[in-house]
C-alpha cells in the first residue's frame, strides 16, 4: 500500500513540476516578445486615437506631397497620409531610394507630441507594391487608386 501511495505522490510532483515549468516558459516568451510586435495604425487611427509615448508602432500611408523637408544633417520631416488624416513624421537616417512624395511607405517608432518619430522607414519595393495595412488603410478613406495595368 505505502509504494502505491509513493508512486502517486511522485506522479503529482512531476505533473505539478511540469505545470510550473510551462507557465514559467510562456511568461518569458511573452516578456521577451513585448518589444518585438508591433501593431499597425493609419494615420486616421492615430490622430483619433492617440497610442502612449511609449508604445511602439507602425504607421503607413503615403507621403503628403510638398511635405519632405530635409534638416541639418540626416534630419528629414515629412507627413504620411490615408486621405482622411495627416500625421507628422521626423526621422533622423537615411531614407530608402524609393521614397517620394505620393508613394507608399511604413514607419516603425512613437507618437511623441503630436509627431511621429520613425527609428525605421521603409519604402516600397517596385512600381507597383503597396502594403497591404496601407492599401486597407487607404480604401477605408476613399483615396485607394488601383496601379494602371501594363497593356
Amino acid at each position: 500500500m505505502a509504494l502505491k501511495s509513493l508512486k502517486k505522490q511522485r506522479r503529482i510532483q512531476v505533473i505539478a513540476l511540469a505545470t510550473v515549468a510551462l507557465v514559467l516558459s510562456t511568461a518569458l516568451i511573452g516578456y521577451g516578445m513585448r518589444d518585438g510586435i508591433n501593431f499597425f495604425r493609419s494615420p486616421s487611427q492615430v490622430v483619433e486615437e492617440p497610442p502612449a509615448p511609449n508604445e511602439v508602432f507602425r504607421i503607413g500611408g503615403l507621403v503628403a506631397e510638398g511635405s519632405i523637408v530635409r534638416g541639418q544633417g540626416s534630419s528629414v520631416t515629412f507627413s504620411v497620409t490615408d486621405g482622411g488624416a495627416t500625421v507628422p513624421v521626423v526621422y533622423t537616417g537615411v531614407l530608402p531610394d524609393l521614397f517620394s512624395e505620393n508613394e507608399g511607405m511604413v514607419g516603425t517608432g512613437r507618437f511623441v507630441d503630436g509627431v511621429f518619430e520613425a527609428s525605421e522607414i521603409l519604402a516600397k519595393h517596385d512600381e507597383e507594391y503597396m502594403p497591404a495595412e496601407v492599401v486597407d488603410a487607404l480604401k477605408e478613406q476613399g483615396v485607394y487608386q488601383e496601379p494602371a495595368a501594363d497593356s
